[in-house]
This record gives C-alpha cells, structure tokens and sequence, in this order.
C-alpha cells in the first residue's frame, strides 16, 4: 500500500507542538499560572517534547523511498 501515516502524523505534532513552545515562551515568569504545576513551564517542556516527537515522525517520512506518497 502506498499510505505512510508518518507525515500528517508528523505535521499535526510539530504545529502543535509549535503552538505550546510560543504559549510557553509568551507566559515565562508567570509565576501565578505555573503555581499548581510546581512553577514547571509545562507549555515549554511538553511543546519541546511534541516538536521532537513530529520531527522523529517527519523526517523518517520525507527521507524514504518515494518521499511518503
């Protein structure tokens, strides 16, 4: 079959996680919204986990034989 799941897999990761790396940078040293998470940016660590999980998703994709059409 010709269908890699890889790619929107990758995509939909990436910009979410895109989208919690800028809240996480926009709310750094609010430290009323971080006061329950134990003053963890959780935006920022779970974005930069989102973004290495849809590169590790993307990459493998666009790398492989007939670019993951």
């Amino acid at each position: 079959m010709g269908l890699d799941l890889r790619k929107p897999i990758g995509y939909f990761f990436l910009l979410l996680g895109i989208i919690l790396v800028g809240q996480g940078v926009l709310t750094q040293g609010n430290t009323v919204m971080y006061a329950k998470s134990l003053d963890y940016n959780i935006n920022l660590i779970w974005g930069v986990v989102l973004v290495v999980f849809g590169l590790g998703m993307l990459i493998p994709a666009l790398l492989s034989k007939g670019g993951g059409k």
